[in-house]
């Protein structure tokens, strides 16, 4: 049985041409601080995927930080600060601010103090997409990264963070964008690389080959593929809604990422519909991958104001331009089906 991945917002497959990059770096001997010619080869790499990564994120100019995951980069500017930020954020900028930002029914959230609060561009678990403040501290672009346009620089925010494995890249390898002259302390002291603010020898090979996924990332975006991925998911949740008119999708009023789906069906837990599709060889989610095995209603969805018999019963269906309407007319067969048996069986 061929199996289908419909889970694109936890992570993405490896792109060849990130692949290619990546065997290709592992002939670079040098290590990026030495003087000598293979450190300055090394060196010069590096700098050459860095200003890649600057392309892509329409960041020219500013200070792109390698790290190891966006992670690593809300904690670099986070930490101790007390940043306030919304429910609907990523554990990951919520380890390390109060959670008191209004969200409302469409996911939407209010930033009164944008200078001192963190908010993301698109939500991992409903593809909502935020309106950012200007002057706003800092954002997670993790998931809009590569999927909608946007430039760091028109953004307005003073920082920003991103993993390379959303967007075809390797895992384990990041970066932090800082607005010019902006001061962050390094969590990783060391040598002083990455201009002191992230210490301990490059991580070269992943980082050539974020640069080679972020730069075909970008011309798939200004190809047009993920307007055909809307296409197709807009077309996938009318079948849904279909065959299940009680449904709900999650953020469906809002502005949403063109291949994010959360759809809710209550008291059909979640994690149920996540293993019945395994067994009919469908990878999807029931939110978050770091929320993988903790069995408790989605944070996000409860800020949005759904009660937890809801939020338990979400599915998170992403996608990607490499599947077509055959693979998620798939699926959506393979849903109805077990649905139409959930359906019978509770009345």
């Amino acid at each position: 049985m061929s199996r289908i991945y419909l889970d694109w917002n936890a992570t993405t497959p490896l792109r060849p041409e990130a692949r290619a990059a990546m065997i290709q770096a592992m002939d670079i001997s040098g290590n990026p601080s030495s003087v000598h010619s293979e450190g300055r080869a090394a060196k010069m790499a590096m700098e050459r995927a860095r200003e890649q990564v600057a392309a892509a994120l329409g960041a020219e100019g500013a200070d792109v930080i390698f790290t190891s995951g966006a992670t690593e980069a809300a904690a670099m500017v986070l930490a101790g600060q007390g940043i306030s930020c919304a429910p609907v954020e990523h554990s990951a900028i919520k380890a390390w601010c109060e959670q008191d930002l209004a969200v409302d029914a469409d996911g939407i959230v209010t930033v009164p103090d944008p200078a001192r609060a963190s908010l993301q561009l698109a939500n991992n678990e409903t593809g909502v997409i935020q309106t950012l403040p200007e002057g706003l501290g800092s954002s997670d672009l993790t998931q809009a990264f590569g999927k909608i346009p946007f430039a760091f620089n028109w953004l307005g925010v003073t920082a920003g963070f991103v993993s390379a494995h959303k967007l075809g890249g390797p895992k384990g390898v990041g970066a932090l964008v800082l607005k010019k002259g902006t001061d962050v302390a390094a969590l990783i002291r060391g040598g002083g690389q990455e201009q002191g603010r992230r210490g301990g020898t490059e991580n070269l090979i992943g980082i050539l080959g974020f640069a080679a996924a972020a730069t075909a990332a970008q011309r798939d975006l200004e190809a047009g593929l993920w307007d055909e991925v809307a296409a197709r998911r807009d077309a996938l949740e009318a079948q849904l809604l279909e065959a299940a008119p009680g449904a709900v999708i999650a953020g469906k009023n809002a502005r949403r990422l063109p291949n994010t789906t959360c759809i809710l069906t209550s008291g059909w837990k979640g994690e149920t519909q996540v293993m019945q599709m395994d067994l009919a060889g469908l990878a999807i989610s029931a939110g978050s991958a770091c929320s993988s095995g903790k069995v408790r209603a989605s944070g996000v969805l409860q800020s949005m104001g759904f009660g937890d018999q809801q939020a338990q019963s979400a599915i998170r269906i992403s996608i990607s331009p490499a599947l077509g309407s055959d693979q998620l007319n798939q699926f959506a067969q393979a849903w109805q089906k077990a649905y139409s048996r959930w359906r019978d069986r509770n009345g």
